[in-house]
C-alpha cells in the first residue's frame, strides 16, 4: 500500500474523519477517537493502529513492527513502512482497529440509548 491507498481505505469506514496533527501525522478518527495514524514525515511512511492483545504479541515478532511510542501499552503497534505487511493483512488490521475504537465511541452507543429511552417512555405510560 502507499499513502494514498491507506488514506482512501481508512476514509471508507463510516463516519471517519481525518486530521493532520502533531506536525505531519495524519490521524484517522471515528467519534473523535483515533483508530490509526499515518506519519507522513518519516521515510518510509509509518502507520500506527490498535490491535487485539494476542495479535499485538504476534505482530511484534515481525521485523519492522514495534510497540507504538506512548500508546504501546494499550496494544498499539508502529509499522515502520507500508510494505512491512501484505496489503490484505494491513487492511484487515485497520478494519479491526476501526471496529474496536468505534465500539467505544458514543456513536455506537447512541442507538442503544435511543432504544432504552423509547422503552422507558412506553413503560411510564
Amino acid at each position: 500500500m502507499n499513502v494514498d491507498s491507506v488514506r482512501h481505505f481508512c476514509l471508507s469506514f463510516p463516519q471517519t474523519k481525518e486530521k493532520l496533527q502533531w506536525g505531519e501525522t495524519l490521524c484517522f478518527k471515528v467519534g473523535g477517537k483515533i483508530f490509526a495514524t499515518l506519519s507522513l514525515d518519516s521515510v518510509p511512511p509509518s502507520i500506527c493502529f490498535k490491535c487485539e492483545p494476542a495479535k499485538f504479541e504476534e505482530l511484534l515478532e515481525q521485523e519492522g513492527i514495534k510497540p507504538a511510542p506512548y500508546v504501546g501499552r494499550y496494544k498499539w503497534v508502529l509499522v515502520q513502512g507500508l510494505d512491512v505487511l501484505r496489503d490484505e493483512e494491513l487492511e484487515e488490521l485497520l478494519n479491526q482497529s476501526y471496529q474496536m475504537v468505534f465500539a467505544k465511541t458514543r456513536l455506537s452507543k447512541g442507538s442503544v440509548r435511543k432504544k432504552r429511552r423509547k422503552r422507558q417512555k412506553k413503560a411510564s405510560r
